[in-house]
């Protein structure tokens, strides 16, 4: 017989496993130059994987989500801020899908 209660338990136990198991086995601060870099970059990654997909899928044309994606690159590359990027990505979606 299975029960809801025991899949809210086992995500509550993974979850709590991910979050609580660096604290506990690790105490000192991390000096091995790969896993720095490693975590460093983890959450750029993540959100990375998160917003492609939407940059793709969530436009009427992925053509527009196509040409956001490049023009907010071109915009990050040439030192435009968080707000001035996505304005620009937000501006080419608006007047590519006027069009396409």
């Amino acid at each position: 017989m299975h029960t809801n209660y025991i899949y809210i338990f086992i995500m509550f136990a993974v979850s709590f496993i991910i979050r609580v198991l660096p604290l506990t086995l690790i105490r000192k601060e991390i000096k091995n130059i790969t896993i720095r870099s490693f975590l460093y970059y983890v959450p750029y990654v993540t959100l990375a994987v998160m917003t492609f997909p939407a940059i793709m899928e969530d436009t009427k044309s992925p053509v527009a989500g196509f040409c956001a994606l490049i023009v907010g690159i071109v915009t990050a590359w040439l030192g435009g801020g968080l707000f001035p990027t996505a304005i620009a990505c937000s501006a080419v979606v608006f007047v590519l899908e006027l069009f396409i």
